[in-house]
């Protein structure tokens, strides 16, 4: 399946990256930003579906691609939209 432009309407601030879906959400704290990786990582979890993170102090970079289908699928989509649902940590 093919990602088309409108595949990501509903996704505030994700871009396609190198093949990737991408987005970096940023945190008023290292705490803050740790606190949502733990979150990431829950929802990851649940759906056997693990995003690349990348920590840099009060930012945090989600990669999502299906590695064994070498690009961006539905499954990629789905846990975009799932990581957007989730509360941002405040601290």
């Amino acid at each position: 399946m093919a990602i088309r432009p409108e595949d990501l309407q509903d996704l505030s601030d994700w871009t396609i990256r190198e093949g990737k879906l991408e987005k970096t959400f940023r945190f008023p704290s290292f705490l803050a930003a740790m606190e949502f990786v733990g979150r990431v990582a829950e929802l990851a979890e649940a759906h056997k579906h693990h995003p690349d993170i990348l920590i840099q102090y009060k930012a945090v970079t989600l990669s999502l691609s299906t590695h064994d289908q070498g690009a961006i699928t539905e499954k990629d989509l789905h846990l975009a939209r799932e990581i957007q649902r989730l509360p941002l940590p405040q601290g």
